[in-house]
């Protein structure tokens, strides 16, 4: 078989199993499987291909085609132009979640601490620190935290293979979290447990529950993490979330009433409330 023909053949099973963008899936497993760059396949794409390899695109293709994610099948996502290890006991990092990461960014002038709450992968915050170092040549103190070991081991792995230094610790929400922080950030979840059905086969079934269950309301995480921030927030610190697109005003409020000041509102590339943000102030939080 050419590589053409196995191509050809994935795009085939995958169009038929109607999976979005199926044509650039059976590429990226064909990438995946062989190593051939879309350049060098349209250089050769009569070049023959060896029964292993076919025999492991076609078993690859098959899993796809049961909506297996693609990035549990290569093990890797990209998120902010790095390269993150992915499985299923992480939440795949998303184009979305990269305007927490942005938002973040914009406000670090000087070296700080960082709080992730819900860490999961760590895409988050290894971003937010390898950026600073990179662009702005400030060294960051940074800890990421989740309820589930198997998503910190993740984490870990991934800080190791990008060389920085960051501590992950098992906890749920701040339960084991000490000291005071800068800057704390998460992307909870916040789905409404009687939606989660609704949604896409490759999240509803393979994302992790707990990363998508945001409770009855979508706001459980929400009013939990912003009961207990600001014990752990320097005054004048940042709090920031990821939201969904219906959520904001809710979030917001919930911040008000808390004592943060200084609220606001950042949408996605689609025009959506993606990133609400409060700077924590003790003296109105003494007053209510």
């Amino acid at each position: 078989m050419t590589i053409e023909e196995m191509l050809n053949k994935g795009k085939k099973i995958l169009q038929e199993a109607h999976i979005q963008e199926a044509d650039l899936d059976a590429f990226y497993l064909l990438e995946f499987v062989t190593g051939v760059s879309r350049g060098m396949y349209f250089a050769m794409p009569n070049k023959e291909v060896s029964r292993e390899e076919v025999s492991q695109y076609e078993a690859y293709i098959k899993e796809r085609s049961n909506y297996v994610p693609l990035q549990h099948l290569t093990g890797e996502q990209q998120f902010m132009g790095l390269d993150f290890s992915v499985t299923p006991d992480v939440l795949i990092p998303r184009q979305d979640t990269e305007i927490l990461v942005e938002e973040a960014l914009t406000r670090i002038q000087k070296p700080q601490k960082i709080l992730d709450v819900c860490t999961g992968s760590g895409c988050i915050l290894l971003s937010i620190l390898h950026y600073a170092k990179q662009e702005k040549n400030i060294s960051l103190a940074g800890m990421g935290v989740d309820i589930s070991e198997k998503a910190l081991d993740v984490a870990k792995k991934n800080a190791e293979s990008l060389g920085i230094e960051v501590a992950f610790l098992q906890s749920d929400l701040f339960e084991k979290v000490d000291g005071k922080w800068d800057m704390i950030v998460s992307n909870p979840p916040y789905i409404r447990t009687e939606v989660i059905h609704t949604l896409q086969e490759e999240v509803r079934l393979h994302d992790p529950w707990i990363a998508l269950d945001g409770k009855e309301d979508g706001l459980y995480f929400y009013k939990s993490i912003i009961k207990e921030a600001g014990k752990y927030l320097k005054d004048e610190g940042t709090l920031l979330f990821e939201i969904g697109h219906d959520q904001a005003k809710d979030v917001i409020e919930l911040l008000k009433e808390a004592g943060y000041t200084k609220l606001g509102v950042k949408k996605d590339l689609a025009g959506l409330d993606r990133v609400v943000f409060g700077v924590y102030d003790r003296k109105v939080s003494a007053k209510d």
